[in-house]
């Protein structure tokens, strides 16, 4: 080998780890914001990094993705959305609801922002328009708030002899207010009587349900809320403890026991902004992206937990649910 071959040789050498970081650094970082903790929300990351998969974008091959959580308190998470838009992530994905989603609005008008609410994102003020969200947000839309009526239907069908049900919010969240009005008056055509009890630490729990027995209220429905959700057992224990029939949006709420869930799949809904993520690492922009709303809804009875409550469920309302837990 002639000597000028073999210092070329040695220079492509000595290039080539210089080559590989800059093409490692090339690599686009996606911003993970979300309201609970990585236990709670395994599901929903699986559904992100599916939705991301469907676009071609590989989490640790042509992808990275910076998880940040707030691990139920809302107080952080402006922090948290601070630290992405100084990481100059190329998009950030919030799939926790309006808390994250308003956060990262607030941090920045720059960087694309995909996020999913359970409510109507317009009336909000996170776009301007379903199908011109323009600015640096769009996102997909769960029917979530709007079905909290038919959640408290659905509760006074299966304890008809009840006059009082309970609601149960957290006054953190924006949707509080909204969905106190709407079932009080949802309430009072079917003829009940609505107590509103206020959550929004761990703490706060066992004065809800020493409330509960006190009023003697025949059913909880409990609101949308990601703190919720990151407390599904501990919610669940309780309501089992002290035998309330209990409503929530969220399939894990049945599933681990609790008497009954009602809300759109939530999972498709992170599925489908992790789409969205990838086709705007593809270039496309997301004030041309319209916000998708998945309006599929699933009704799920733990068939079990109402045997348990000495609860008969009607045959109709067994035919019409998507899943029984028995």
């Amino acid at each position: 080998m002639r000597r000028r071959e073999f210092i070329s040789l040695l220079g492509g050498a000595a290039a080539w780890p210089v080559a590989a970081r800059a093409q490692q650094s090339a690599v686009p970082e996606i911003g993970f914001l979300n309201s609970a903790s990585s236990d709670a929300t395994k599901a929903t990351v699986a559904a992100f990094r599916q939705g991301l998969a469907e676009t071609g974008a590989i989490e640790g091959q042509n992808a990275s993705i910076q998880y940040r959580w707030a691990e139920g308190r809302y107080d952080r998470l402006p922090a948290l959305a601070a630290d992405l838009v100084r990481r100059k992530v190329a998009v950030i994905a919030t799939t926790s609801g309006i808390p994250p989603a308003l956060a990262a609005k607030a941090a920045t008008t720059s960087i694309p922002i995909v996020f999913t609410v359970g409510v109507d994102p317009v009336e909000v003020g996170l776009v301007g328009s379903l199908n011109r969200p323009g600015g640096n947000l769009t996102g997909v839309s769960i029917l979530n708030v709007e079905l909290a009526p038919k959640r408290l239907e659905l509760l006074h069908e299966l304890v008809p002899a009840a006059t009082l049900i309970a609601l149960l919010v957290n006054p953190a969240n924006p949707n509080a207010e909204t969905l106190s009005r709407e079932l009080q008056a949802a309430a009072r055509t079917l003829g009940l009587q609505l107590h509103v009890l206020r959550a929004s630490t761990e703490r706060d729990f066992d004065a809800v349900f020493a409330t509960l027995l006190q009023l003697q209220a025949g059913g909880l429905v409990i609101g949308p809320d990601t703190f919720f959700v990151s407390r599904t057992e501990q919610l669940t224990a309780l309501a089992l403890r002290h035998a309330v029939p209990a409503i929530s949006l969220y399939r894990e709420f049945a599933v681990a026991g609790g008497l009954m869930s009602y809300g759109g799949n939530g999972t498709d809904a992170v599925r489908l902004a992790g789409i969205y993520c990838g086709r705007i690492l593809k270039g496309e922009k997301p004030a041309d992206l319209p916000v998708q709303q998945v309006t599929k809804v699933e009704l799920i009875i733990n068939l079990k937990t109402a045997k348990a409550l000495g609860i008969t469920v009607p045959l109709s309302l067994l035919a019409s649910a998507d899943e029984v837990i028995e």
